[in-house]
């Protein structure tokens, strides 16, 4: 039951967030409904440890890889010209 509520929860947000035209992570997204599943059996029912390593690899993520497109764009540049 708690995976069919989770993937449910998932599918409803992206359906919801495309039609307004919202980019969203797929993964992001399953992950956090899997932690609302968790939550809704009870709070000490989710690893924190593991929620805090999933919100930093969240805010990493998309810097870090906007510095990585950054750098190959500019080395691609480099040897193009």
């Amino acid at each position: 039951m708690q995976g069919v509520c989770a993937e449910t929860a998932g599918s409803l947000m992206l359906f919801a967030a495309t039609s307004l035209g919202i980019p969203v992570s797929t993964t992001h997204n399953i992950s956090a409904a899997i932690m609302g599943v968790g939550a809704a059996r009870r709070l000490s029912a989710i690893k924190w440890n593991v929620v805090e390593r999933i919100v930093w690899a969240w805010i990493l993520t998309i810097p870090v890889t906007a510095l990585l497109a950054y750098g190959f764009v500019r080395l691609l540049r480099a040897f193009n010209s």
